[in-house]
């Protein structure tokens, strides 16, 4: 039998109660068989000794009400209670809302749709057989571990998610489920499998060796590139072994952005330096013609 903080203080509580009774009972007995005794001594000894009894009891009785005022609360101070949710999470089995949600024209300050979003009803989710195939863990799960029902933000302090919502608008980059479980028992095999409008993300969903202890808090993360945050119905599942234990939704609306691909520069080659040889023509010799003699005239006597 398992014994939390409170069961084993209110215990304590009662075997105060009754120990005050019997030093009661025992401190007036003792003081009415004094009245016995012939000797003084031996009387007045008996007297205190009644006395004394009575005192414990007092003291029995501020130990009870000590307990039962201040003992749980500072008791929760350095022993924190593990979180106990219920074991079937509540769905609305008739959604109050259209499938399609509204949103204004005009953009506004908020990114926040004017109507909520119900999370519909789904068929109860299997185990894909190409996970099942993963498991290595021999321990069986135990059938009592239960999860709350899932929170999903884009901001979370300390497990607790900040302004929790159903429906989300792009730009997305990451969304956080937050959660607290009980019951879970170390080395046993889990699973959690996201989904995008009824189909796994396989990058973003494993089958693990559960190492969390048996009860707290945990939360869980979809980190995707903007563009592949397409409208439609996300989901979480949560499994241990083959058992499905939670499910969680959200909508996602607006169009992501695109992804725009940068053009890679091409390598643009530079011209070699090559020196290049031009033929000159040599300078031809020009022959300077030879004189001429003239004949002379001959001397006649």
């Amino acid at each position: 039998m398992k014994l939390d903080i409170h069961d084993a203080l209110v215990l304590l509580v009662i075997f105060a109660v009754l120990g005050a009774l019997i030093c009661v009972w025992s401190g007036f007995r003792s003081i009415r068989k004094s009245r016995s005794v012939a000797y003084y001594r031996l009387r007045r000894q008996q007297v205190g000794s009644g006395w004394r009894t009575l005192l414990f009891a007092i003291v029995f009785v501020g130990i009870a009400l000590l307990l039962g005022r201040f003992g749980e609360p500072v008791a929760y101070r350095y022993f924190p209670p593990s979180p106990s949710p219920s074991q079937t999470p509540t769905i609305s089995l008739t959604p109050t809302i259209s499938l399609t949600p509204t949103i204004s024209e005009t953009p506004t300050t908020t990114l926040t749709p004017v109507n909520s979003y119900t999370p519909t009803v789904t068929s109860t989710p299997f185990l894909p057989l190409i996970y099942e195939a993963q498991f290595k863990s021999l321990i069986t799960p135990n059938p009592g571990a239960v999860f709350s029902p899932l929170k999903f933000s884009v901001l979370v302090n300390n497990f607790q998610p900040i302004n929790p919502q159903t429906v989300f608008q792009n730009p997305l980059s990451d969304v956080i489920a937050t959660y607290s479980y009980d019951g879970m028992v170390d080395g046993v095999q889990w699973t959690y499998l996201w989904y995008q409008n009824g189909q796994v993300i396989p990058d973003q969903s494993k089958t693990l060796l559960w190492d969390s202890g048996t009860g707290g808090w945990g939360q869980r993360e979809l980190a995707l590139p903007a563009e592949r945050w397409v409208p439609g119905i996300y989901q979480l599942v949560f499994f241990v072994g083959t058992e499905w234990k939670v499910l969680g939704e959200f909508r996602v609306v607006g169009e992501p952005p695109t992804a725009t691909n940068t053009p890679i520069p091409s390598l643009t080659r530079t011209p070699s330096k090559t020196l290049t040889l031009t033929n000159t023509p040599k300078p031809t010799w020009t022959h300077i013609p030879t004189a001429t003699r003239w004949p002379s005239k001959t001397p006649t006597r």
